[in-house]
């Protein structure tokens, strides 16, 4: 680490570090052309973000020993303007799909959606009559491994298969490998025909078994796992942040801490 400092549980390792830092943009070092000298080193810029995600606490209660919490938010919203977090997570994902002896780029991947509840800031949040609750909706893609290759936050007032059709127009770079989706009951019906029409895909409904108790659904409970991943971080115990856009990069944040583990 750049200082002494007691590391956090949420703190990257070195190893880690060294497979993050060539995908996290540098400061410009020299004044002449616009830049200004790094005061923090983006290493704990990274962590004091972590922290926040993994921690659950506001951006102003980040421990001194961090980056102050208005610098973290400052890179952290820049780099989710700017797609940075999304970009990461595809890269690092393709990382962890090669190690473990995958193509780069699924041909499987698996949707579904989890309501959070929201807090009085959020825009875009809606009821979930289904749920009986108020706030969001996080609609993930993720391969067969688990790993989230698009997510996207709406209201919670969207039904599963309109909200379906938004997270695939914003996964069209990722569906050219794809041949197949599985979904549950939700997604069934004329959502069907659309994916096969428009993407040339199979979007396959994984039914319920009739027998009574837990039943561990084919496919279906890697996405399941996949949400329990993403809501262990505080910070996505609940819709906090203002903008989707932000709540979608706190997804990606999350796997990518994650996944650098596994690399």
């Amino acid at each position: 680490m750049g200082s002494q400092r007691k590391p956090y549980p949420s703190d990257l390792t070195d190893a880690q570090w060294i497979i993050l830092a060539p995908y996290i943009p540098t400061a410009k070092s020299n004044r002449s052309i616009g830049g200004c000298p790094e005061i923090y080193p983006k290493r704990e810029i990274v962590n004091a973000i972590l922290y926040v995600v993994s921690s659950g606490c506001r951006w102003c209660d980040v421990p001194h020993d961090l980056p102050p919490g208005p610098t973290a938010w400052y890179y952290f919203n820049a780099w989710s303007k700017s797609g940075r977090w999304k970009k990461i997570n595809r890269i690092i994902r393709r990382m962890v799909r090669k190690k473990r002896g995958r193509n780069e780029d699924p041909s499987v991947l698996i949707i579904d959606s989890q309501t959070a509840k929201g807090v009085d800031i959020t825009e875009h949040s809606g009821y979930d009559a289904g749920k009986k609750t108020k706030g969001r909706k996080r609609h993930l893609l993720t391969d067969t491994q688990g790993l989230v290759a698009e997510a996207l936050v709406h209201s919670a007032g969207i039904q599963d298969r309109d909200g379906a059709k938004l997270l695939l127009r914003s996964a069209k770079n990722v569906l050219a490998t794809v041949g197949k989706i599985y979904a549950d009951g939700g997604y069934a019906g004329k959502l069907i025909e659309w994916v096969k029409k428009k993407y040339n895909i199979v979007l396959e409904i994984v039914k319920r078994s009739d027998l009574k108790g837990f039943v561990v659904l084919p496919k279906r409970w890697i996405i399941e796992r996949t949400n329990a991943w993403v809501s262990k971080a505080r910070r996505l115990a609940k819709e906090y942040e203002r903008k989707t856009r932000n709540q979608e990069s706190m997804i990606y944040v999350r796997m990518i801490q994650l996944m650098v583990r596994w690399c």
